[in-house]
C-alpha cells in the first residue's frame, strides 16, 4: 500500500460500488469489484495509521485510561450505505471508509479532547463535523464525529482520503455496542434506525436517561420529565424482556475459538459466529496488512447470508480488544448495570 500511484482511478472505484450495490449475473465483474473495493478499504490504513497515534497520544494526555481503536469498514456496511444514498453518494465519497474512536470517562472528557484537537496545529483539514451530544440523533446516538481529509507531503498516494473520528464516553460506548449486540442476535439493523419499533424506542429512552446522566441534551421526541422517562422505560423493559435476554446474549459466548495472537499485533480480525457462540481472532503484524485485507475479504466472502459478522480492527493490546469491541464479544455487563439503575431509581 506504500505504491507511489494509485492502483484504481476514482471512476473505477465508484464503478465497483455500484456493482456491489447491483451484483447482477456476472459473477467475474463483481468479484473484479471486491478486489477494488478491498484496495480502497486497504489504501485507508496507512492515514488511519497516523491518525490512530496521534489520537492515542492526546487522549492519553485527558484521561490515561483511553481506549483508541480503528477500523476498516466492512463490505456489508459499504453496501448498506451505498444502497441506502444511492445514487447520490459514490464510493469514492465516502467519508467513514477507515474510522478511528477514542472512548474516554466522561463526556467532559470527549468535549476536551474535542477541543485539544482543534485547537492543534494538524496539517491535516476537516471535512466535516458532526455534534451530536449537543445533537443527539433521533436514534439516541451521541457521540463527537469529525472527518479529516489526509495531508502530507511525502506521501502523496493518500493526499484526499478521509478518515472519520469518533468519540464517545464510556456510557455512550456501552450503548452503541449494546445497540450493535441485540442487533446481531434478533438480525435487525437497529444501528441504521431499522427494526422494531419497540427495540428502537427502547435504545431512544436509554440514551435519554445516560444524557441526562451526563448533563446533556436529550434525544428528541422523550420524555424531559424523568418520571414519565423512567415509567416509559420500565414498560419496554418488561415487555421486550430486556435485562434476561441481555443477560442471555452475553453468556452466549461459549467459545473463543482459535486465537492466532502473535508478538507486537497491530491489525486483528474478528469472525463472530453467534449461531455457532462463537468469535475467532486472528493478529497480523504491521508489514502484514495486504495478508490482513485478503483474509478480510474472504471471511466476508464466506458469510454470505448467514448472521456471522467480520471486521478488521487496530488496537494496542489483546487486553483492549474486548474493551473496544465488547459487542463482538457479546459483553452487555456494562449496559444492564445501567438499564438496572435506570429503571430501580423510584
Amino acid at each position: 500500500m506504500s505504491n507511489t500511484e494509485m492502483k484504481y482511478t476514482k471512476g473505477q472505484i465508484d464503478a465497483a460500488g455500484i456493482i456491489l450495490i447491483d451484483p447482477r449475473e456476472d459473477f467475474e465483474k463483481y468479484d473484479q469489484a471486491l478486489q477494488i473495493i478491498n484496495y480502497w478499504r486497504a489504501l485507508h490504513s496507512f492515514p488511519l495509521n497516523t491518525f490512530q497515534k496521534t489520537l492515542r497520544r492526546k487522549a492519553k494526555l485527558v484521561d490515561p485510561q483511553s481506549l483508541v481503536a480503528q477500523r476498516i469498514k466492512r463490505l456489508s456496511s459499504i453496501d448498506a450505505k451505498l444502497s441506502r444514498f444511492s445514487p447520490q453518494m459514490k464510493l469514492s465519497q465516502m467519508q467513514d471508509i477507515g474510522g478511528c474512536r477514542a472512548v474516554v470517562s466522561s463526556v467532559s472528557e470527549v468535549e476536551k479532547l474535542v477541543e485539544i484537537y482543534e485547537k492543534s496545529d494538524i496539517k491535516h483539514k476537516v471535512g466535516r463535523k458532526d455534534n451530536y451530544i449537543s445533537k443527539p440523533k433521533d436514534s439516541g446516538y451521541r457521540g463527537i464525529h469529525v472527518v479529516y481529509r489526509y495531508f502530507s507531503d511525502r506521501r502523496k498516494t493518500f493526499n484526499g482520503l478521509k478518515v472519520e473520528m469518533q468519540f464517545r464516553s464510556q456510557l455512550q460506548h456501552a450503548w452503541a455496542t449494546s445497540v450493535e449486540t441485540v442487533g446481531t442476535f434478533t438480525k435487525q439493523a437497529l444501528k441504521s434506525s431499522r427494526g422494531e419499533a419497540d427495540w428502537l424506542r427502547f435504545f431512544a429512552l436509554m440514551s435519554s436517561e445516560i444524557a441526562y446522566r451526563e448533563d446533556r441534551p436529550l434525544v428528541p421526541n422523550t420524555p424531559s420529565n424523568r418520571v414519565e422517562r423512567t415509567n416509559e422505560l420500565h414498560e419496554y423493559v418488561e415487555k421486550l424482556d430486556v435485562i434476561n435476554r441481555l443477560h442471555t446474549f452475553g453468556r452466549a459466548l461459549t467459545t473463543l475459538g482459535p486465537v492466532n495472537s502473535s508478538q507486537n499485533a497491530h491489525y486483528f480480525l474478528l469472525v463472530l459466529n453467534p449461531e455457532a457462540n462463537s468469535v475467532t481472532v486472528t493478529s497480523y503484524k504491521y508489514h502484514e496488512l495486504e495478508k490482513a485485507s485478503v483474509d478480510y475479504l474472504a471471511a466476508e466472502r464466506s458469510i454470505g447470508q448467514t448472521n456471522t459478522d467480520a471486521v478488521l480492527v487496530s488496537v494496542e493490546s489483546m487486553e483492549s480488544l474486548r474493551r473496544a469491541y465488547p459487542n463482538y464479544f457479546l459483553d452487555t455487563a456494562v449496559f444492564i448495570k445501567m438499564v438496572e439503575e435506570a429503571i430501580n431509581q423510584y
